[in-house]
């Protein structure tokens, strides 16, 4: 189970993380809002335990960005601000728990457990995908079988694209403004790394999907149990 801790204490930091991966967590840790939020948009994690008052951006900034853009993990805040107010705000705001600093780590494990029984939000069957693939947006997770792997941001916008438009020749110029956006400025090549790099997350994952390259106009996700064209 991979877990974000965005936590500004060092100490705290340090001290939670390692009594983390001692009950067989992989933890990450971050200390200030932005870097935390650059890991949750980046990366997937399976629960996020999130500082309130951190520097750069604070935690209810952090955790309002990080729904907006679709992120279903768990998120418990550990924070010194109890008032009742403020912590039904941080419920209201998308938390799925909120533990009052000083806690006992018991404390903190049961509320893992818990918050980690709840049902996932998405369903499998209303997942995107074709052929024998699969991928969670909100996870940044893509499966094909019972292989997976997480993809940045910017690979799963790349995918979700394909997806929507399986078996379909995708213009570059297409590609590039829909995954980053028409006025953005970007080398052309950008966007031949990133079909590299999902080639490679396709066969890691033993897929039978390829991506077909017609060059200088741009790419197909095919399935190669259906045609028999030559892979470019």
């Amino acid at each position: 189970m991979r877990i974000l801790l965005i936590e500004d204490d060092i100490d705290l930091s340090r001290s939670l993380g390692a009594m983390l991966e001692k009950q067989g967590f992989s933890v990450t840790i971050c200390g200030d809002g932005e870097e935390g939020l650059f890991y949750i948009l980046e990366n997937s994690h399976d629960l996020i335990l999130l500082d309130r008052m951190l520097p750069g951006m604070d935690g209810m900034e952090v955790l309002k960005r990080a729904r907006a853009a679709h992120c279903a993990a768990p998120v418990i805040f550990l924070t010194a601000v109890g008032a009742l107010g403020e912590r039904i705000s941080g419920l209201d705001c998308g938390a799925d728990d909120y533990i009052v600093k000083p806690f006992a780590f018991e404390e903190l494990m049961a509320r893992i457990r818990c918050v980690c029984r709840r049902p996932q939000r998405i369903s499998d069957a209303d997942l995107p995908g074709f052929g024998d693939l699969s991928y969670d947006p909100a996870q940044s997770l893509l499966r094909c079988g019972d292989k997976t792997c997480t993809l940045s941001r910017r690979e799963g916008d790349l995918l979700l694209l394909f997806l929507n438009n399986p078996d379909q020749m995708l213009p570059r110029s297409m590609i590039l403004s829909r995954v980053w956006g028409p006025d953005a400025e970007i080398e052309d090549g950008n966007l031949d790394n990133y079909i590299h790099f999902l080639r490679r997350r396709l066969r890691a994952v033993e897929s039978r999907l390829v991506l077909k390259t017609a060059r200088g106009i741009g790419y197909r996700l095919m399935d190669t149990q259906s045609t028999h064209e030559l892979i470019g």
